[in-house]
């Protein structure tokens, strides 16, 4: 028992554990986020901007009384509110290359709660999905491989050290003038310093403790590579190993909570409830194949029951490898079918890359290799997991322990 507890704590915070897991989910919510905010380009004055039917006002009343954290409250001018539209788009593209990951991820944060939180009705589901991960995801350490950063680590010298990280102190340097301008005009008279993401901890606060933490990084590693770097990458592991833990539990609750509450509704459990959304014409992009589907009371009754079986089992498949992995297929083939039959891309989308967290390093490995074959410019772009992600023997070796992604 006690051996075994060791080497679980080794592990624990000898390494960043999902490195190719935390990619997808980098990868794919940041996509997400960026289709979704590039299809509704032309609407985006409608949905969260000066033309919305959820005026600046109202916002302001709503968000006055739930404090929930939206820059689009500082100003109500429509220069501000385009500025923060394109930062959000920008910020997702970038994280999504995997550019300065730990900069961007907060900057993708900061863009997915200013829009939703502006506009609280606007969305399908899918949007509290990336909403919840956006938080998460700046606690990861999702740049360890398919980024930029994993190929900008790969060249550096055998030390980790390198030449100074001029665009990283540049990138550093804006993010704290931003924040100190931001706080020292008051803006919406400070209240984004009273309330945060934690009781008792300010958004203000928050940001702040991310850019200091983000500059201690890139000063211990440059200066104080032995056991400061290791304690830090030690403190590192276990933030990102916790984020990864609560991400897996999030979509385990998602699953849960929703085929229970399925199971009290008396369609379900008559296995009619499918019968009904295949008849509204909102959800019916294809009416001709939901019809058809609506048709036959056997295929409703099948897909009614397998729905809230699927959601039920999946917390419970995880202890097994193989049930586990069948049913992934399930629940995405179920995800791809609602974007079909009912017309919800974005949500759909953002399931299947909240279930990728699950999925085989093998499969991924192998899912990034034929990537690699099938675009050979990308070889650059994947790194070399193993090789970047050195794991010490012991954890007061001073050995850095995870992938050396530079600068903020």
């Amino acid at each position: 028992m006690t051996a075994s507890l060791t080497r679980g704590l080794t592990r624990v915070t000898g390494s960043s554990l999902g490195p190719y897991q935390t990619a997808v989910i980098r990868i794919g919510l940041s996509f997400v986020w960026l289709c979704y905010l590039l299809r509704e380009w032309p609407h985006r004055r409608e949905l969260y901007g000066p033309d919305a039917p959820w005026s600046w006002g109202m916002a302001e009343q709503l968000t006055g009384d739930n404090h929930a954290f939206t820059p689009l409250m500082w100003s109500d001018s429509p220069v501000w509110f385009e500025a923060v539209y394109v930062l959000a788009m920008v910020s997702s593209a970038l994280l999504m290359l995997g550019w300065r990951t730990r900069t961007m991820s907060v900057l993708s944060m900061l863009g997915v709660l200013s829009l939703q939180n502006r506009s609280v009705f606007i969305g399908d589901g899918g949007d509290n999905v990336i909403h919840l991960m956006a938080l998460y995801t700046v606690l990861t350490r999702c740049g360890q491989v398919w980024s930029l950063d994993a190929r900008r680590a790969a060249r550096r010298d055998g030390d980790g050290r390198g030449p100074v990280d001029v665009p990283g102190i540049a990138l550093w340097t804006v993010c704290g003038l931003a924040l100190a301008v931001t706080q020292g005009l008051g803006v919406a008279g400070m209240a984004w310093t009273n309330h945060g993401p934690l009781p008792g901890l300010g958004w203000a606060a928050a940001l702040w403790g991310l850019w200091l933490v983000h500059g201690l990084w890139w000063a211990a590693g440059r200066y104080a590579p032995g056991e400061p770097r290791a304690v830090l990458n030690v403190l590192g592991h276990l933030a990102h190993n916790a984020a990864l833990l609560v991400i897996m539990v999030e979509v385990c609750l998602i699953y849960a909570t929703a085929g229970w509450y399925k199971i009290q509704g008396s369609r379900w459990q008559d296995g009619t409830a499918l019968y009904y959304p295949l008849h509204i014409d909102y959800f019916s992009p294809w009416p001709g194949l939901s019809h058809a589907l609506a048709v036959s009371g056997t295929v409703v009754m099948l897909l009614s029951y397998g729905t809230v079986a699927a959601q039920v089992a999946f917390p419970f498949t995880l202890m097994n490898r193989r049930a586990k992995n069948v049913l992934l297929v399930v629940m995405m083939v179920e995800h791809v079918g609602i974007a079909v039959l009912m017309g919800l891309p974005f949500f759909s989308l953002a399931m299947v890359v909240a279930d990728a967290i699950f999925l085989p390093t093998s499969f991924l490995q192998r899912l990034g290799a034929f990537v690699a074959r099938a675009l050979p410019r990308t070889r650059s772009f994947s790194g070399s997991g193993p090789k970047l992600l050195p794991a010490p023997r012991s954890a007061g070796a001073g050995q850095p322990g995870l992938v050396r992604e530079q600068g903020p």
